[in-house]
């Protein structure tokens, strides 16, 4: 049965089916054919959902959408070119510095590149850097917005796997700084090959004006974060004060919202709200049936099988990880893949708040890799350049992406992993 579950989730897939009803109607018909009675599915959907961490979702979506809408992710923006400007090449490293910086407000890869796009990308072509090259950092750098937290994939690995969203928020951050300073590097590289211009001088007065513009937008993080660690308040009613305060931020302080602009985001959070909690609903389903059907514990010991060594176990997972995010995207990768390496990777005596960031990680790097690369996506919008374009310059910071997540699984005591 475990073969026609999956034989029919493919051709669902290759029919352009959306992967919630995939999930849902492969999982329904192997069920039905096993002669489970059908009230199960109904019955482990609402299991699925009724978790109060998952309130969080909805709230943090908002909050980023909110964010960026408004002038938050300009003066970011701003803020990051005098840090970094005035470096050969400084607007890459403004790219990757405004991605870190709004990773820490939104919580979603692709907001994170729509708001940095759409303020650089102007201004980069107007300096003559490379269209492509130049989008494709930008959707680079917006993997980086799963990692830093707050992440909402973080939270649904945290629900399924029952772990806990402050530790895994908590051993995010480094991992995600380790990202930024890796495209970084290459983006330098790239820099001084291609004889990029400098940008903003340094300047202080530059620098501290810009911090003070840019101040709301940078104490979302530490308001949400410096409440979940020091117990003020849980994750999930850190989202609901992210929300207020881009309300507060963007009606109030920068005034760059109206109600009707509100309205409007908040009916396009709902929507992203609703398939984000149809998937986790119908992979409970599927989450059920395959450990009714004991097949996490089958393909964790054909795993074994294959190699004792953890190390080359761990490289394998590392790549059914990858080559999941290239064809399925991030929730729903998380939610299908966590219950059927989790424990194979818990025989292995490796800590699950470690595997969270590794697998939240190699599926962050999905954004960036056809066909499902929302990212890209977002830059080629953007921009108005063609996907392939975008693609084919992707190349070098993909790479370097990999080279972090590997560097994050064999070496977790210098990301500062602490379980």
């Amino acid at each position: 049965m475990t073969g026609l579950l999956f034989a029919l989730f493919f051709v669902f897939m290759l029919l352009g089916v959306p992967i919630a009803l995939a999930i849902g109607a492969s999982t329904l018909v192997a069920m039905h054919a096993q002669g489970v009675p059908l009230m199960v599915v109904t019955q482990q959907m609402f299991q699925g959902i009724n978790s109060f961490a998952l309130v969080a979702i909805p709230m943090f979506i908002l909050a980023g959408d909110l964010m960026a809408q408004g002038k938050v992710s300009e003066k970011l923006v701003d803020f990051a070119d005098a840090l970094f400007g005035f470096l050969k090449g400084g607007l890459s490293l403004v790219s990757v510095g405004a991605g870190m910086f709004f990773a820490a407000i939104s919580g979603s890869g692709a907001a994170t590149t729509a708001a940095v796009g759409s303020s650089l990308v102007p201004e980069l072509k107007r300096k003559g850097y490379d269209p492509a090259s130049a989008a494709s950092l930008i959707a680079a750098s917006g993997t980086i917005g799963v990692v830093i937290p707050p992440s909402v994939p973080m939270i649904i690995y945290a629900v399924i796997a029952q772990q806990s969203v402050s530790k895994l928020f908590l051993n995010g951050f480094i991992p995600g700084l380790i990202m930024g300073l890796g495209l970084a590097a290459i983006a330098i590289t790239q820099a001084y090959r291609r004889n990029y211009p400098r940008g903003t001088a340094l300047s202080m007065a530059t620098i501290w004006r810009t911090l003070k513009s840019a101040s709301w937008g940078l104490m979302t993080p530490v308001i949400i974060l410096g409440g979940i660690f020091s117990g003020i308040f849980t994750p999930s009613e850190a989202a609901v004060v992210a929300v207020n305060y881009a309300l507060l931020v963007s009606l109030f302080v920068y005034r760059d919202l109206r109600l009707a602009d509100v309205y409007r985001i908040l009916i396009r959070s709902a929507i992203t709200t609703s398939v984000i909690m149809l998937v986790i609903a119908t992979s409970a389903v599927l989450s059920w049936t395959l450990s009714s059907w004991q097949v996490p514990g089958a393909i964790a010991q054909a795993v074994l099988s294959l190699s004792t060594d953890p190390y080359v176990i761990m490289l394998l997972i590392v790549a059914v990880i990858l080559l999941t995010g290239v064809f399925i995207e991030t929730a729903s990768a998380l939610i299908i893949l966590t219950p059927v390496l989790l424990p194979l990777v818990t025989q292995l005596g490796i800590d699950p708040i470690h595997f969270g960031i590794i697998i939240v990680m190699g599926l962050a790097i999905g954004m960036i890799t056809p066909p499902v690369a929302i990212n890209l996506y977002v830059a080629s919008s953007v921009t108005q350049l063609p996907l392939e374009r975008i693609t084919r310059a992707i190349l070098p910071y993909l790479l370097g992406l990999i080279c972090v997540l590997v560097l994050v699984v064999y070496v977790p005591i210098l990301m500062g992993w602490s379980g």
